[in-house]
């Protein structure tokens, strides 16, 4: 098409409808495709970028909430104390020096029967295991019966071990899917004696794939009775018997606030500790270190957001700077507007319409680049994206504004021209 062509000028004496604004706005961008396409690269990348960081960053965020929550819910954690310092927020722990008095366990489960639903301490070492002619080195967890439902531990075959088992002292374990299949293979575990630092142990349980969790898989620990752990496999140290981590199911979750406070209150009675800086322990809260975890995971993607926000502005530069090299290309063709009676609104609204049907083609081929980025990105880091109809629109609304922006000064000055000017220019 020519830039004078008879039909557009006379629809420029009389003015263009939106829809006519469209179309003639189309054709002339179709008019130099490559030079089109690469304007609005610029767009096509911002809002892919935006659409797809932020898909697979709230995907992030909720596949660290089900890690966390895979641990158990309402959760507590007694440990160590963290730096020296008092109590405060964290992650879940596997566990740390041995330094809390299993009496701490029982003084807990007394004290707070009605506001605790299980106890469950912990002591932990790594050992030898053997079975037949395979062994490997895996994680041994001497813990209480409570451990199955605190920690969201309940085995898949056989079951976990009971209050007589650990009462009676008995050399019963429970081990992860990982140790079941390197060990035993395609034998079935239970009932099977296995060896653990050379002392054996009768099978009885076998926990499901928890697959890679990120914090602490269950797939090679095996869970023995505390007491036979700290007879059989570590000996106590004069003083008592101490364990890693103490851990805590909260019967209510809107009061496990209330219940760490109380808790943090009685250890430090319990310890003769009235300075919450000299604590010898920490109590952490499962919600808490969560929220911190979803607030980290929130500002990375607000971060990355803005980055890929940047690439728009970029396209948006593209866009302006194309279109007033268009203007300097067709200023005669504005002349002849202007001469058989177009209006300077009109002009400029056709320019304008130039700019915003790049921005908007940009932005609706920089979505469905977002959503296949998305979706490979996820693949590649084992996140599920997740589809967020906000984000999309939020990024096709702002690749619009950038094009009705960035255009704005381009169909001004195009809209400024002077005819007999603009008629003289070769």
């Amino acid at each position: 098409m020519r830039r004078d062509d008879p039909q557009e000028v006379v629809a420029g004496r009389v003015g263009l409808s939106l829809s006519e604004m469209a179309r003639v706005a189309w054709r002339a961008i179709a008019a130099n495709p490559l030079r089109s396409a690469l304007t609005a690269l610029g767009v096509v990348i911002g809002v892919a970028a935006v659409v797809a960081l932020t898909m697979v960053g709230q995907g992030t965020t909720q596949r660290v909430t089900r890690l966390l929550e895979g641990l158990g819910t309402n959760l507590l954690t007694v440990g160590p104390a963290q730096g020296g310092r008092g109590p405060g927020g964290g992650l879940v722990r596997g566990g740390g020096p041995a330094t809390l008095p299993l009496a701490d366990a029982y003084a807990i489960q007394e004290a707070f029967a009605g506001e605790v639903v299980g106890v469950a301490p912990v002591a932990q070492a790594n050992f030898q295991l053997k079975y037949g002619a395979q062994n490997l080195r895996a994680t041994v967890v001497g813990t209480w019966p409570d451990f199955a439902q605190v920690r969201n531990a309940e085995p898949d075959r056989g079951g976990f071990f009971t209050w007589e088992d650990v009462e009676a002292r008995r050399r019963v374990a429970v081990i992860g899917y990982g140790i079941a299949q390197d060990l035993f293979g395609g034998e079935d575990p239970l009932g099977q004696r296995l060896r653990i630092a050379g002392i054996p142990f009768t099978v009885v349980g076998v926990l499901p794939d928890k697959g890679d969790q990120g914090f602490v898989s269950t797939n090679y620990q095996v869970y023995v009775p505390l007491s036979t752990y700290l007879q059989r496999l570590s000996r106590p140290e004069a003083g008592g018997a101490k364990v890693n981590t103490i851990y805590l199911q909260g019967a209510d979750r809107d009061r496990l606030k209330d219940l760490q406070e109380h808790l943090t209150q009685f250890l430090a009675q319990r310890h003769g500790l009235w300075d919450p800086q000299s604590y010898d322990f920490s109590v952490t809260n499962q919600q808490d270190a969560l929220e911190s975890v979803n607030q980290t995971t929130r500002a990375m993607t607000l971060f990355l957001g803005g980055v890929a926000g940047i690439s728009l502005l970029v396209g948006g530069i593209g866009i302006m700077n194309i279109m007033l090299v268009s203007v300097t290309e067709r200023t005669r063709e504005i002349g002849v507007r202007k001469a058989l009676g177009a209006r300077p609104q009109d002009i400029l609204g056709q320019f304008l319409a130039e700019s915003v049907v790049l921005s908007v083609g940009g932005g609706l081929l920089g979505v469905a680049v977002g959503l296949l980025m998305a979706r490979f990105v996820g693949q590649a880091i084992s996140v599920t994206p997740v589809f967020s109809p906000t984000s999309i629109v939020v990024a096709f609304f702002f690749a619009v504004v950038v094009g009705v922006f960035f255009g704005l000064y381009p169909a001004w000055r195009a809209a400024r021209l002077d005819p007999v000017e603009a008629l003289r220019y070769e």
